[in-house]
């Protein structure tokens, strides 16, 4: 079991962004009325903000840190580290994250690191950068986290393109002697890696002449190697196992009481499972939002997106304790637990 504690770092504050598009999952004209009905029923998601070509999640970051770092009032020279965590990066290479540090404007001697995880990656990423930061050498830094999975989904492909929206999220942390900090339980097996894959387009399977041909699968699903494969059921078998079971160890191993806790962060993959995932923890609907409904499943920047759109008033009021867990491709899980305070949360920021 892969646990860490990491002291001295706080949580600062959080911002998020979505595209202004949005695309009705009632609109959808390729899926057939009954089915398409119990699809929004089952999954809960009836719109998504999607992206327009040409725009990339770092975009959608950008304007995120921009807001942050600005009702912060913190000076960018004082920033020292950026993460940026995603699985739709601008380019092959180089990497996003330096992108980034230049287009806001940050010094040339803040660190930068690109991590590629998907519906875990929010929790991984907070793990790594306040790694760096607890000894107090780097005492201000940005996690931004998102993706754009709309791109990557076939309209033709019913177990995948209604559930994806878009969205980029920043979240700001702080060095700060004496405080405990943040406590983490991580996992992965590999062995599930096809069961959430593009299978054209890196290294392995590279580009080639069939990579955009469509390929029929099953009633309502045809896509190609180029756009995302999901396997429902073995996804949704891992999630309602593994979620509950990091968040039990995670709490088990700090001796914290659930009850104490305010609120649980589940990465929004659909809402049967999330739900499940609820009913095992035996949580109380008011202490688990969701987000599903506007946004659907916005991979990497779900759980701050939620954080923003259905909690900003209470975290922003006082002292509260969260848990955060993300679990998905990879196969990879993350759970945090931590205490926040007064946390500075603009508005949800739209990009045109």
């Amino acid at each position: 079991m892969a646990f860490l504690h990491i002291k001295n770092v706080v949580i600062k504050g959080l911002a998020a962004c979505v595209p202004s598009g949005i695309e009705e999952n009632s609109a959808i004209t390729s899926i057939l009325p009954p089915d398409l009905e119990k699809l929004i029923r089952t999954t809960g998601v009836e719109r998504r903000h999607t992206i327009k070509p040409g725009d990339c999640t770092s975009d959608l970051c950008f304007k995120a840190a921009e807001k942050l770092i600005d009702e912060l009032r913190w000076d960018k020279s004082e920033i020292e580290g950026l993460i940026f965590v995603s699985q739709t990066p601008d380019f092959i290479l180089p990497a996003t994250s330096a992108i980034l540090q230049n287009r806001l404007g940050l010094s040339t001697d803040c660190f930068t690191l690109d991590i590629s995880l998907g519906c875990s990656g929010f929790v991984y990423g907070l793990s790594a950068i306040t790694s760096y930061m607890q000894t107090g050498m780097i005492r201000k830094a940005l996690l931004l986290a998102g993706d754009t999975s709309s791109m990557t989904c076939s309209k033709d492909d019913k177990s995948t393109y209604p559930l994806f929206g878009d969205a980029g999220t920043a979240t700001a942390l702080e060095y700060s002697e004496g405080e405990d900090g943040l406590k983490f339980h991580l996992g992965s097996d590999g062995s599930g890696f096809s069961s959430i894959i593009i299978n054209d387009g890196g290294y392995r399977n590279r580009f080639n002449a069939g990579s955009m041909n469509a390929n029929f699968i099953a009633e309502g699903i045809s896509r190609s190697n180029l756009q995302l494969t999901l396997d429902g059921m073995d996804v949704f078998s891992f999630g309602i196992s593994k979620a509950p079971e990091t968040v039990s160890a995670l709490l088990n191993k700090f001796g914290v009481d659930k009850d104490n806790v305010d609120h649980f962060y589940f990465h929004q993959a659909n809402l049967m499972m999330n739900d499940r995932i609820r009913k095992k923890l035996q949580l109380p609907e008011d202490k688990v939002p969701l987000s599903l409904k506007n946004f659907g499943n916005t991979s990497s920047a779900s759980i701050p997106l939620t954080m923003v759109t259905e909690t900003a008033e209470a975290l922003r009021a006082g002292e509260k304790e969260i848990v955060a867990c993300g679990f998905g491709v990879g196969l990879s899980w993350a759970s945090v637990i931590c205490k926040t305070t007064h946390l500075t949360i603009p508005d949800l920021i739209y990009y045109d």
